[in-house]
């Protein structure tokens, strides 16, 4: 039988408890928010207003939220370490990554002569069935236009335990005088911690031109079908009505493969 002290001890010990997982909560939140580092370049003019615009890996609470750049989080809770898979691609050939989502297929071709590590990983974690039934997490629908997916955790902080180098980052072009180049409509890219060779298994779909800074790694391209698909989520919106956050049409990646072309 419980005795009344022992129930006292009981309540003090889960109200303690309780608080210590609301700071630690709100410590892992202002983690997140500090350790996002967002480039200082102009990137986009938004309605002709002229207006800066970011594109950050968490969602925007509101509308009036600024987007930031496509970014892969650091996780307060780590991936295990692992090591960059060894090269088992062709890096003469061209390869297929072909995405069935709950919308339907998207096919993005992708060539490992511009991006061998890139294409190398994305076989690797593909054959271990590391992208299959994971979520888009984030849309962007004002001044970057784009999907993320690839995160298995679903909210922009998971990765594979290792992180790449960027490639074919010269094929972007010269930067013009906001320091920014456009992504074209149909631009398949990695995402990062917005630091120098930090990109993982987050990867974003550009569905509209976009201006971002040059330090995403351009590794593939949709098809006609895929952009169209993708250009259908995105006219659905964002939940809540927002400009940055989970689609209002989710997208599931129900089975990734990567094969030669």
């Amino acid at each position: 039988m419980v005795t009344s002290d022992q129930r006292r001890r009981q309540l003090a010990r889960e109200k303690f408890e309780r608080q210590q997982k609301r700071r630690e909560e709100g410590r892992r939140r202002a983690k997140r928010r500090n350790r996002i580092i967002v480039s200082a370049v102009a990137v986009a003019l938004v309605l002709g207003a002229g207006a800066y615009t970011n594109f950050r890996t968490e969602s925007a609470a509101d509308a009036k939220d600024p987007i930031e750049f496509p970014s892969a989080s650091p996780s307060s809770s780590p991936e295990p370490k692992a090591d960059e898979p060894k090269m088992a691609v062709d890096t003469k050939a061209k390869y297929t990554m072909a995405l069935t989502t709950n919308h339907g297929a998207v096919s993005i071709a992708m060539d490992a002569a511009k991006t061998p590590r890139t294409v190398n990983s994305f076989k690797h974690l593909a054959d271990k069935k590391y992208f299959d039934n994971t979520k888009c997490h984030r849309l962007t629908t004002q001044g970057i236009f784009v999907l993320q997916c690839g995160d298995p955790k679903g909210d922009g902080t998971g990765g594979p335990g290792y992180t790449l180098p960027d490639e074919n980052l010269a094929s972007l072009g010269k930067p013009g005088a906001d320091g920014a180049v456009t992504f074209k409509a149909g631009t398949v890219a990695m995402a990062n911690t917005g630091q120098p060779g930090t990109g993982g298994s987050q990867f974003f779909l550009v569905y509209k031109d976009t201006k971002l800074p040059p330090q995403y790694t351009p590794f593939g391209t949709m098809d006609a079908a895929g952009l169209k698909l993708v250009q259908d989520v995105a006219k659905g919106g964002v939940e809540g009505g927002a400009q940055d956050g989970a689609p209002k049409k989710a997208v599931t990646i129900e089975k990734a493969t990567v094969s030669k072309a």
